[in-house]
């Protein structure tokens, strides 16, 4: 298992950018090369075989363990792995900050329309379970009701963009 100490013998880490050097060369690697490849958004940095992300290395290099949880980007960007931007979530804290879906017709997270009712639809995800949280007349008034009850359950992990 990696620990705090193999790692910095490893990779050096800037905490206010985020980003990760080579301590040691070889295998095509030189000391003082960045350390990591984007790979669906995500830096993945190899050590030994194996594949790590970068923000979790980052937790490990600078509290001494690797997280047991989530580890969430607060900016919601990736590759920003500055400690300052990286929090330990729950998953469901963590699907709490992600945007609305590319195939969202509301503009709204948590917001779909339901023909059988011919209304407005919020709904949510908490610990895996779902929460039916009304029907409305308008995308905004069901707006309203999934951003009452993800910032009553989940309030700093609250995503504030990708509204309509």
């Amino acid at each position: 298992m990696l620990t705090q100490e193999r790692l910095k013998e490893l990779l050096s880490y800037d905490s206010a950018t985020g980003l990760f050097a080579r301590m040691v060369s070889g295998h095509g690697v030189k000391v003082g090369d960045a350390a990591g490849t984007l790979c669906k958004g995500y830096i993945q940095i190899k050590i030994n075989r194996r594949k790590y992300y970068a923000h979790r290395l980052a937790w490990l290099y600078v509290y001494g363990e690797l997280p047991t949880h989530d580890t969430d980007h607060i900016n919601m960007d990736r590759a920003d792995n500055r400690i300052a931007n990286l929090r330990l979530a729950t998953r469901s804290e963590n699907n709490f900050n992600t945007g609305k879906q590319a195939n969202n017709t509301s503009g709204f997270r948590g917001v779909s329309w339901k023909n059988t009712s011919k209304k407005w639809c919020a709904e949510a995800r908490l610990n895996g379970e779902h929460h039916h949280l009304g029907y409305f007349t308008t995308p905004e008034e069901a707006d309203v009701a999934y951003r009452a009850f993800v910032q009553r359950h989940h309030g700093e992990f609250l995503y504030q963009g990708d509204t309509a």
